[in-house]
């Protein structure tokens, strides 16, 4: 019986995949795919080998929340993906002429990362050959096996970008180990980050509410750094991460789904509220590239979402920090499953439910509807102009009328 069923949802996917056919741009999310040039706007084709043989479509961007709805409220009121270990990009050639030998957490270049919508960067800092370094390294000390580029490079890309970006804000999350005296200011100074600076004299210290973003951005307070090493906020004006945030376990230890949201032993616990803003970590220990693409979309990134809601005091997080945070889309695939499997032994509910992309591109999403609206998508709090309603009002007189012609027949 199974092995019948097997066979004929072999046979019905593979009709499937033939029925949706499509390229020139004319694919959308979950279609299948050759070459980029297949998808269309804000998709690329990428295959997750361990779900199904071969490309499909899959969201490559995070939906917009300044655009959807506007950038009048404070800044702790909106979500921003986040992406853990920024620079440590796989295939990035070694830049000290030594085989590099660590893990990688990361697709995409920074400036790509800033341009599909990440709004914040987690970077390891070092003290490396008389310069500050980007390096993936244990015990505060970077060697050339674990060195990616120097930390200036990355620093002009997020410089050009918010040059390029006027309305956009930035927020740089630094492990700091760097002890050279001066050594961030004269970092951020070579690069003229520091026009875009936010000063940590107006970060709110007792729980308040940030700045509305539309008043950052007309000072062009656009650039925020946390950094791990506490004497750099007195010694150097750099804010030190816990004074103004609380973050959950990274690692294995922050992926328990439903089960907890315990803090970071250097964070205060995930409850005080004297800290406006909320880190959520959702990444294992020993980052796998092969199987993020299933691991964000499943039930438990959602779940460990709404458990460090919960832990938090009812509030969701600002930033979501992910490894390879581009995803795919299954829904193609639970149809299969179903037939495979029936519906007994599938989570339906939750793979139908992500038809439009899934992974961390919507549950960023979900989390800037909750954070605005308390809905559980952006797109549901936009807000209507004359424009709208007047459409609105249009398409119900047709309605009506259309009704009314009916009944006169």
């Amino acid at each position: 019986m199974h092995s019948s069923r097997g066979t004929l949802a072999l046979l019905l996917c593979a009709i499937f995949r033939a029925a949706t056919a499509c390229s020139d741009g004319q694919c959308e999310v979950g279609d299948r795919c050759s070459s980029e040039a297949d998808c269309g706007s804000e998709l690329y084709c990428y295959n997750c080998w361990i779900e199904f043989a071969g490309k499909k479509c899959v969201r490559s961007t995070v939906a917009d929340p300044f655009k959807i709805v506007d950038t009048s409220l404070p800044f702790n009121k909106y979500a921003f993906l986040t992406t853990h270990n920024s620079f440590s990009i796989r295939g990035e050639p070694s830049r000290t002429g030594v085989p590099r030998i660590t893990f990688y957490n990361q697709d995409d270049s920074i400036t790509d990362q800033l341009n599909n919508g990440v709004r914040a960067l987690m970077l390891d800092v070092y003290d490396f050959r008389d310069e500050v370094w980007l390096c993936h390294s244990k015990g505060g000390k970077c060697f050339d096996f674990t060195a990616f580029e120097p930390a200036i490079d990355a620093m002009r890309e997020v410089e050009a970008f918010l040059a390029a970006n006027p309305s956009e804000v930035v927020t740089l999350i630094l492990e700091d180990y760097v002890s050279s005296d001066q050594g961030l200011s004269k970092l951020f100074n070579a690069t003229g980050l520091t026009r875009h600076w936010f000063p940590v004299s107006r970060m709110p210290r007792r729980g308040e509410d940030w700045p509305r973003v539309r008043d950052m951005v007309a000072r062009d307070h656009r650039l925020l750094v946390f950094t791990s090493d506490e004497s750099k906020e007195a010694g150097e004006g750099i804010a030190y991460q816990w004074n103004f945030m609380v973050e959950n376990q990274y690692g294995d230890g922050g992926m328990m789904g439903l089960h907890g949201c315990r803090s970071r032993s250097e964070s205060r616990e995930m409850g005080d509220t004297a800290r406006s803003l909320v880190l959520v970590n959702y990444f294992h220990t020993v980052p796998l590239r092969a199987t993020a693409c299933v691991e964000h979309s499943r039930p438990g990134l959602v779940d460990a979402l709404r458990a460090c809601h919960a832990a938090a005091g009812n509030r969701w997080a600002n930033f979501l920090a992910v490894d390879y945070y581009k995803v795919l889309q299954l829904f193609a695939l639970a149809i299969c499953y179903l037939l495979v499997l029936g519906t007994s032994n599938f989570k339906t509910g939750f793979y139908l439910q992500r038809s439009d992309g899934g992974g961390v591109f919507e549950a960023t999403d979900m989390l800037n509807g909750m954070l605005i609206c308390g809905r559980d998508d952006v797109r549901a709090c936009r807000r209507r102009t004359l424009k709208d309603a007047l459409h609105g009002m249009l398409g119900d007189l047709r309605l009506m009328l259309g009704r009314g012609g009916a009944k006169r027949k």
